[in-house]
């Protein structure tokens, strides 16, 4: 009985609420000049209907056409620390909204709440959801993701994930130019909060100082036939670092990641 009642304890302390992670952000969004909140699609699971949640950050303008870029988290139930991270960059963008400037973020911190509120990996179905895009799924996730993807002509893709098994933060890119002027100066500035993984072989892709240029099959992307694809960065903290140290690191980097396209964009337009 003893054994029962502690198991019972444990279950219920891995049940997370999606709406109390989110309340801060949809008390700033009530408030705010700059942050929506747009929760979109529906689907059922265990006789109960849920959408997913979806913030828009617009920053302040340029004069061009905003860079569209979508801030994918929770794809992994048992990953808040990157929903977290989430939360606390909108906080940021929120009070320094000139970080964004020339910016239309889609952000989406929890996109597997089955998953979030169970602590599991998977949804409630069973599927690990990073590995069914663009790969003709019926998870309803992930449909309403691409759908997200595609109608929205991303100019990039930002998840965020952690690792139990890695000894730092480690990313994936695709391209040479994304790798050095996106994902590797995103590292270096989390690097004094979280030190990157500098292992040879990560999670059995060839790794060079924290980058990977593989991923696996499946893993969210834009769409695969669109032409120019759009910047894709991964991003992978050592999920038994403190909490603080990860959330601190994924915002370093998706701050420098953010600055470091803007920058890119201007000096290509001036070519």
């Amino acid at each position: 009985m003893i054994f029962v009642k502690h198991q019972v304890e444990r279950e219920v302390k891995r049940k997370r609420s999606v709406e109390q992670t989110l309340n801060p952000l949809e008390d700033l969004a009530a408030n705010s000049a700059s942050l929506l909140a747009k929760p979109f699609g529906s689907f059922e699971s265990g006789g109960r209907e849920y959408s997913l949640p979806r913030y828009l950050f617009v920053g302040p303008r340029g004069g061009d056409d905003p860079i569209r870029v979508g801030i994918f988290a929770g794809l992994h139930g048992d990953q808040p620390e990157a929903t977290h991270a989430v939360v606390a960059f909108l906080k940021i963008l929120e009070a320094n909204p000139e970080l964004a400037r020339d910016y239309f973020l889609f952000v989406y911190p929890i996109c597997n709440p089955t998953g979030f509120e169970d602590g599991t990996r998977c949804s409630r179905r069973g599927r690990d959801l990073n590995r069914e895009f663009w790969n003709a799924t019926i998870e309803p996730e992930v449909t309403l993701l691409q759908s997200e993807i595609w109608s929205h002509a991303l100019d990039g893709i930002i998840s965020l994930h952690t690792d139990e098994s890695s000894s730092g933060l480690y990313g994936f890119t695709r391209g040479l130019t994304f790798r050095k002027h996106l994902l590797e100066p995103a590292l270096a500035a989390a690097e004094p909060v979280l030190p990157r993984n500098e292992e040879g072989v990560i999670d059995g892709f060839v790794a060079q100082r924290g980058v990977i240029r593989e991923s696996y099959a499946g893993a969210i992307s834009g769409p695969p036939k669109v032409r120019p694809r759009p910047f894709e960065i991964a991003l992978c903290g050592p999920g038994s670092a403190p909490t603080f140290r990860l959330e601190q690191g994924f915002v370093l980097a998706m701050q420098t990641t953010l600055a470091r396209y803007r920058e890119l964009i201007a000096y290509g337009a001036h070519l």
